[in-house]
């Protein structure tokens, strides 16, 4: 009865939805759902940062965290624990790296995101976080977004085209209403997402952009997340801003080289216990020797904007000691990336628009140090440096200069450092490029062409699926099947080339009638030849999980009119026709270049 009443009020619901679908014209039903998306993914966002701040207070709530407490140590990995447990029994699907489930989303699966992001990114990044983890709540709260627009799309039965800007506006107000930064949010879904900016995609997501950050501000407040007074920024500081992008580009290489490279560590270890104890290890160990690296980091980063760095020895084995600061320091930078990727590879849940800003911020602080101690040119402002260091961090790893120019600039009301926000930008951008082509979030999804860019034929090319474009019910052959029977098959069939399968489904070869019309009206070979004597070697095969971009490449070398395809296992799915995969993507031109 119960489950009736429920469907019955989702029915309902889907009902007004077909209604506003009838009675509104498209734009302005997508305008209508992208204030929605701002409204939902701002809500969204003021939960998560809630449910962190009262899990973080019931935790410490009567601890003396003036002094060391090893429940600090311990709190991490019970957060990662719980974390595990809720993804595995109650989510049951992979939740991790939020900004690349929402490109391959875009990309491969035409902005379908599952329901359950709505709200279980929001659950387990605030445990994992609330207790203590090592990463940020942003790139979750991006997925949330994401998915809330994708949901609503679907709701309204919204197109392909329009749906992807509904999980661009969801990930657009999820930045804008988390960081109270509109300008981030939009410019986010440009660089990150890269989806175009055509004029009927801008305004909704400025729509979701405004409304999310509006919403944001009315519920905490208008407050910046970091208190900062920048000091005056003189041009004879170019080139020192100029060598500190090259140094946080090289900074964010290590980190995204050493993360790859850990992640994979402990994507081949099967038992979530055993990814658990080595993973909460080892955050342990780096807290207890460098306490900053508990949580977000966002308080020690105000420690360093506010110039009282030293409060950053407070509860380590340093303390007391301000000769160590600048080791301290140093080691941090290097154990960041183990920290945050320990807290994600043993089953915690979160991104890395935190751990960027800290270490960026922790980059710039002691390169100044740096640049001061060995009297180059004129002396700098850590403080300054630490602003910039933090752009440039953030550039380099999302490769993302201008989402970052705007983020800092909002986060800080430094706008009067656009100009060498600017500059350190480019120069990080340059240096990580040179070396990485791609952000640390669309690495795995480049090398396997399913990624979306702003160069418009490989767009097409990769959000047109093979297995739209497959024929899986053309005609197939048995090997031993004589010439007389193949010749009455022929006829009733419109192929021109037909496949010979056997019974386990393995592709044995293909026949091509231009190829065997000497011998197909010879009525004295109909019960000698076989199809396995007339078939010939393909002139190339296809695998499914070739990129459309490989698939084109194989026609042109082949020169082939039509290619099969092949699974995993080498078992026959189809063929793939050059005629109808050219008007497959000539109709996705006309449909992606409608504005």
């Amino acid at each position: 009865m119960r489950g009736s009443t429920v469907n019955s009020t989702q029915g309902g619901f889907h009902k007004h939805a077909e209604i506003l679908n009838r009675h509104l014209g498209s734009r302005h039903l997508l305008l209508m759902l992208s204030s929605f998306v701002g409204i939902f993914t701002a809500l969204a966002a003021y939960i998560l940062k809630w449910l962190i701040e009262t899990i973080r207070t019931l935790l410490i709530e009567g601890l003396n965290v003036d002094n060391a407490n090893w429940l600090f140590l311990i709190f991490p990995v019970i957060g990662i624990l719980i974390t595990a447990l809720f993804i595995k029994y109650i989510v049951r699907d992979d939740i991790g790296h939020g900004v690349t489930k929402i490109l391959f989303a875009i990309s491969r699966r035409q902005g379908q995101i599952k329901p359950h992001n709505c709200w279980s990114s929001i659950i387990a990044s605030s445990i994992t976080i609330g207790f203590g983890g090592s990463v940020g709540a942003e790139s979750p709260i991006v997925l949330t977004g994401s998915a809330i627009g994708s949901s609503l799309g679907k709701i309204f039965h919204v197109d392909q085209k329009t749906l992807m800007i509904l999980i661009g506006c969801g990930a657009a107000g999820a930045i804008a209403g988390v960081f109270k930064a509109p300008f981030a949010g939009l410019l986010f879904t440009m660089e990150v997402l890269m989806l175009d900016m055509t004029m009927s995609s801008l305004l909704p997501l400025l729509i979701s952009c405004i409304t999310a950050s509006l919403l944001t501000t009315a519920l905490s407040g208008s407050t910046v997340l970091f208190t900062y007074h920048p000091t005056i920024y003189t041009i004879e500081r170019v080139p020192s801003t100029i060598l500190l992008g090259i140094f946080c580009g090289l900074v964010s290489l290590y980190f995204t080289k050493a993360m790859n490279g850990i992640e994979n560590v402990f994507r081949k270890i099967d038992n979530m216990y055993i990814k658990l104890l080595l993973g909460g290890s080892f955050l342990s160990l780096l807290i207890f020797l460098f306490p900053p690296l508990y949580g977000e980091g966002y308080d020690s980063i105000n420690i360093i904007l506010n110039g009282n760095p030293i409060e950053l020895l407070n509860n380590s084995i340093f303390e007391g000691n301000a000769q160590m600061l600048f080791p301290m320091l140093g080691f941090i930078m290097l154990t960041k990336v183990i920290a945050t990727t320990s807290t994600t590879g043993a089953g915690g849940c979160g991104g890395l628009f935190a751990p960027s800003l800290f270490l960026g911020c922790i980059s710039g602080y002691v390169f100044a140090h740096l640049w001061n101690g060995f009297g180059l040119l004129s002396d700098v402002s850590p403080q300054n440096y630490a602003l910039l260091g933090m752009a440039g961090v953030m550039t380099a790893i999302m490769q993302s200069p201008l989402t970052s120019v705007f983020l800092i600039a909002e986060l800080t009301g430094g706008y009067s450092m656009l100009v060498p926000l600017l500059i350190i930008t480019v120069s990080s951008y340059l240096t990580i490029y040179t070396f990485e082509p791609h952000s640390i979030y669309a690495t795995r999804l480049a090398k396997k062409g399913e990624l979306i860019t702003h160069h418009k034929d490989h767009a097409i090319l990769t959000l047109l699926t093979l297995d739209s474009v497959i024929d899986k019910q053309c005609p197939r052959v048995d090997p031993e099947e004589k010439l007389g029977k193949l010749v009455n098959f022929f006829a009733r069939e419109k192929a021109e080339i037909f496949a010979v399968v056997d019974g386990l489904g393995t592709l044995r070869g293909v026949i091509n009638l231009a190829n065997i019309r000497k011998v197909i009206f010879r009525q004295e070979l109909y019960h000698v030849l076989n199809a396995t004597q007339l078939m010939e070697e393909p002139l190339g095969i296809v695998y499914i999980d070739e990129s459309m971009t490989t698939v084109m490449e194989h026609f042109e070398s082949t020169g082939a009119d039509a290619l099969p395809v092949l699974d995993k296992s080498n078992k026959f799915i189809g063929f793939i026709d050059k005629t109808q995969l050219y008007s497959a993507y000539r109709q996705m031109l006309v449909d992606f270049s409608e504005d």
